[in-house]
């Protein structure tokens, strides 16, 4: 008896530290732990997608969220100001949704999809700097509809971005 209950305490505390591990990942490594639910080209839920501009998207129940890469944000620089569309606005794939201003250059973003604009992070009014500090999480740009879920078929992977970026760098 005494072994039994030795073995089920060590049991419960591996699952604890694996949930506590998992809960401590970044949202990067959480999007990657999250599970794709494709239907026909209807996507539910995604990891994040990437555009040769440096846009990311992550979709979840047909509202994509946008924001601009690691790479993109280092490059930049500080960032500074923030100038974003507004809401409501209807975008096509690759229009322009605003520019961020950093100390070395001012950026333009485009749009990853076809889409209607249905918030923008306020946040970064008072604080643009959240796109450096958190451009993954904190640091997002805009929030908008997903008219043609089969554009995400266009955008690359995680995997196809870093190999994009590092033959940049080559």
């Amino acid at each position: 008896m005494a072994m039994r209950v030795v073995r089920a305490v060590r049991a419960l505390n591996t699952v604890t530290m694996v949930r506590r591990s998992v809960q401590e990942c970044s949202l990067v490594w959480r999007v990657c732990l999250v599970r794709s639910f494709v239907t026909g080209s209807q996507l539910l839920s995604s990891a994040l997608k990437f555009t040769d501009k440096h846009e990311w998207i992550s979709v979840e129940n047909g509202i994509g969220t946008v924001g601009i890469s690691k790479f993109a944000q280092d490059s930049l620089g500080d960032v500074v100001y923030c100038s974003l569309s507004e809401v409501g606005k209807k975008l096509s794939k690759m229009e322009e949704f605003g520019t961020l201003e950093s100390v070395k250059a001012v950026s333009e973003l485009y749009s990853p999809l076809t889409g209607e604009v249905t918030e923008i992070n306020g946040a970064l009014a008072d604080n643009p700097g959240l796109v450096n500090k958190s451009c993954y999480e904190e640091g997002w740009l805009i929030k908008m509809t997903v008219d043609n879920p089969s554009e995400l078929d266009d955008l690359m992977s995680e995997d196809a971005y870093e190999k994009y970026v590092k033959a940049l760098d080559d």
